[in-house]
Formats: structure tokens, C-alpha cells, sequence
């Protein structure tokens, strides 16, 4: 029995897939003057395309085996953007894009914490007896 449903496991996900975008963003910010440095970014899309495509099932053959769930699976991953170039040192950090990207990526963590927050206010609320 799951007490409190998939939506605290999604909003998990989702946490962990914005920090590791702050994290990328950051190296990001921080290496823009190192010579030849490439920037990465963290993709969510191309993995959801590829698990989908190809399923992995698994069928527990006796009761006392571990269940197979395969390890903790991340929804993301982390790429290197290869393909340009902006300053003349080999570098192809871009910081207005970075810092748009940071912003962008701080109200969406911002507004997964407020929906946490709730959920677990509505928890509270619940075991209180309502009041």
C-alpha cells in the first residue's frame, strides 16, 4: 500500500531533475572563460523517448524473490552541447542563455516545493482530525 500515492515520488523526480539542471547550469556559469570548455545541459525528453520505445519487464518467478525494479532509474541525463561555438576560445557558454536558464529553472524548483509543501500540509491537516 503506497500512503501517499505516486504524487510525492513524482514531485521527488522532479526535484532531483531540477537540481541537477541548477548544478549543470552553474559548471556552466562557472567555467565560461575556461578555453575549449563545452556546455552541457540535462535532458528529460530523449530518455522518456527511449525507455518508452524499448520496455524492460521482469516477472518474479517465487514470492520471496527481491522484486525487480531495475535500481533507482533517473529521468534525465546529463549532455555535452558539441555542435557551437561562441567565443574565440573554443568555449560555447552563452550566459545570457545560462542565466535565463537559471531563472527559468528556479521558479519551476520554487513552485515544486510549494506543491510538496502542500501536499504534506494536507497530510498534517488530515492527521490533526481537520483542524
Amino acid at each position: 500500500m503506497d500512503l501517499f500515492g505516486s504524487t510525492i515520488q513524482q514531485l521527488e523526480r522532479s526535484l532531483n531533475y531540477s537540481s541537477a539542471k541548477n548544478r549543470v547550469i552553474s559548471s556552466n556559469i562557472a567555467n565560461i572563460d575556461t578555453p575549449n570548455y563545452k556546455a552541457k545541459d540535462v535532458v528529460f525528453k530523449n530518455v522518456l523517448n527511449d525507455t518508452m520505445d524499448s520496455p524492460l519487464t521482469a516477472k518474479r518467478t517465487h514470492p520471496r524473490h527481491i522484486p525487480f525494479n531495475g535500481g533507482e532509474l533517473t529521468s534525465f541525463q546529463t549532455v555535452t552541447r558539441k555542435n557551437t561555438m561562441y567565443n574565440h576560445n573554443g568555449n560555447n557558454v552563452d550566459v545570457d542563455k545560462e542565466m535565463a536558464e537559471l531563472a527559468k529553472n528556479q521558479i519551476y524548483y520554487q513552485s515544486l516545493v510549494d506543491r510538496i509543501n502542500g501536499k504534506f500540509s494536507s497530510l498534517q491537516t488530515v492527521i490533526r482530525g481537520g483542524r
